[in-house]
């Protein structure tokens, strides 16, 4: 229990004066989380080895093990956590395409593609989701614009702006005579949070084929 209780004090004396030290919003909170289940565990480990003959500094090192689990790295797992939700991990964007023949389903609930299959002359109506970053840390819209590799494969976006977590349509549409290749369509939406640039990004690779005769 002595053990114990010294390494939960200690992560609680590491974040603390690591909160402290730290001024941005994401850089180093990421050590800070993992710093003291790193410092407990093999730490631990290493004097519990040292100590086997003596039971009780062996049982000390033990409960320092212990707290490595809890509060330790239980505590530093959240913090990962929430610096995710924070958008501190970068945002991102998914591609979601409804299956021919199958009833509509709301776009969360699709499964994301990477690899879209065309083929020339045709167009496909696909949805995006942009994640990575909470509306109520980033309340205001994310600017949304695309490329291709290809001039032959062009994409729409008929929304221009999107809040965090949400939806918005993308249109893919590949020209008559277009060569049959892989191309690629990148996806990024872009916004500020006080004098920072946030941005989100997606790719989605475009497999075409000439149609048949």
């Amino acid at each position: 229990m002595l053990g114990w209780a010294a390494g939960a004090a200690l992560t609680v004396v590491v974040r603390v004066l690591g909160g402290a030290l730290l001024s941005g919003p994401c850089e180093g909170y990421t050590l800070l989380a993992l710093l003291p289940p790193l410092l407990l565990g093999p730490g631990g480990l290493g004097f519990t080895a040292t100590q086997w003959r003596r039971p009780r500094r062996a049982a000390l090192g033990l409960g320092l093990v212990t707290a490595s689990l809890l509060p330790a790295l239980f505590v530093g797992v959240q913090d990962i956590g929430r610096l995710r939700g924070n958008g501190c991990a970068g945002g991102y964007i998914v591609f979601t395409a409804q299956e021919a023949g199958r009833p509509a389903e709301p776009a969360p609930a699709r499964k994301s593609i990477s690899t879209l299959s065309l083929v020339a002359g045709t167009t496909r109506n696909l949805t995006g989701r942009m994640g990575g970053y909470r509306v109520q840390d980033y309340p205001k819209p994310f600017v949304l614009s695309a490329r291709s590799s290809s001039p032959g494969v062009r994409v729409t976006l008929p929304q221009t702006t999107v809040r965090a977590g949400g939806t918005f349509p993308v249109v893919i549409r590949a020209a008559p005579g277009t060569g049959a290749n892989t191309y690629s369509v990148i996806l990024t939406a872009r916004s500020t949070q006080g004098e920072r640039e946030v941005t989100a990004a997606g790719t989605l690779d475009i497999s075409l084929r000439r149609a048949t005769p």
